[in-house]
């Protein structure tokens, strides 16, 4: 199963967002706050939410498509 190309970009464009983020945090002396890790982890459960809500959507469309009968 492929994942659309905008559901791609977004992915990449998250995963460098987070790693910019994560060299400037493992770079500085302080480290991320406590603050910032739960805005990175909301913002990933976020991300993952939608993804799954896609996936759910485009499953639920092809299983109402089939012919059983």
């Amino acid at each position: 199963m492929t994942m659309s190309s905008s559901t791609n970009q977004a992915v990449v464009l998250l995963r460098v967002l987070l790693g910019a983020r994560l060299d400037r945090a493992r770079s500085s002396e302080r480290g991320a706050s406590a603050v910032e890790w739960v805005l990175i982890s909301a913002l990933l459960i976020g991300v993952a939410i939608a993804v799954g809500a896609i996936i759910m959507t485009k499953l639920t469309g092809k299983a109402e498509d089939l012919d059983l009968g």
